[in-house]
């Protein structure tokens, strides 16, 4: 390691922007090899916001704790970010401090010494009361092909625990049958490469994806099962975007849209039903694909407050 990078009484390190920006491409490409498209989106998006930080006349970012102080400062008071989105952006910054040093750039990593913010002890989304969930589900065009897409897709997300992303990227050969009859769905979460997920799909959630799927005539297997049948875009495969679209229409629609109500709720809402149905949190851990028991803790202290749903 050169002398000028020792780490005692380290004054920093003056690069530009076109050097970091080499130097987070080289990280990407290098450090980032193995990981999912999602994965590497994610961290691609955050360290952009580093960019504009460290391009900002009054950043002066020269890579030490004090340095990374600011940028914190700055997502937080400037940005007004979220204590999620600023945690994922310092873990972006830590990761390529990691691999500066890795590749002799840095002598230690400044990052390291400062702290995310804590994450919230409980999800910021909402969910559904038993009678919103009546009603959300009473509001549907159950005539139409686009009702019945968008009613197939409201059940999987309220009584499979399904998110956005695992709905829009599943195929018909996604949809596969156990040998005991029963049904279920490979899924590719997000950040995750593979669809090398089970996930169960109950008897009244197949029976609304069959009566969607009839509409639709004979589908390759290689057919995503959910698809746009807008004027410009018809026979697409749905994007997230279409489907959040979608499904506040019907939150409004239902006039249960209201603060911390989103399409992501359904899928939050999924949880808080099995647990009124007496499903174990260990039983609920596996449903949800959590990846930690602190993350199905949070249903169980969210569910002894909210009123009985239940399907």
């Amino acid at each position: 390691m050169p002398d000028n990078l020792s780490s005692e009484m380290f004054q920093g390190i003056t690069l530009g922007i076109d050097d970091l920006e080499t130097t987070i491409s080289a990280f990407l490409d290098e450090y980032l090899h193995d990981r999912g498209a999602e994965t590497i989106g994610t961290y691609r998006r955050s360290l952009n916001e580093f960019i504009r930080w460290f391009s900002h006349p009054r950043s002066n970012f020269r890579f030490r704790v004090e340095d990374v102080e600011a940028y914190k400062t700055y997502l937080m008071n400037d940005r007004k970010l979220t204590q999620v989105s600023v945690s994922t952006y310092l873990t972006a910054l830590r990761r390529l401090c990691d691999f500066m040093v890795a590749t002799g750039q840095l002598p230690e990593n400044p990052a390291k010494q400062v702290k995310g913010n804590k994450r919230p002890s409980e999800h910021t989304r909402a969910v559904l009361s038993e009678a919103e969930v009546d009603r959300l589900l009473a509001s549907f065009d159950q005539v139409t092909q686009m009702g019945k897409r968008d009613q197939a897709i409201m059940y999987m997300m309220l009584f499979a625990g399904l998110g956005e992303i695992e709905i829009v990227r599943a195929d018909l050969a996604d949809l596969n049958q156990h040998d005991s009859g029963g049904w279920y769905l490979r899924v590719q979460g997000k950040g995750r490469s593979d669809k090398d997920q089970l996930v169960p799909i109950d008897p009244p959630v197949m029976d609304k994806i069959r009566l969607y799927l009839d509409t639709r005539g004979r589908i390759r297997p290689e057919e995503p099962i959910f698809i746009s049948h807008g004027h410009r875009s018809d026979g697409e495969r749905l994007n997230t975007r279409s489907v959040r679209g979608r499904i506040n229409h019907w939150l409004e629609l239902a006039e249960i849209k209201r603060a911390g109500i989103t399409p992501h709720s359904l899928t939050h809402t999924a949880a808080l039903i099995w647990l009124r149905q007496g499903m174990t949190v260990e039983e609920l851990k596996v449903r949800m694909r959590h990846g930690t028991f602190d993350t199905t803790m949070i249903y169980l202290r969210k569910e002894a407050g909210i009123a009985d749903i239940g399907q």
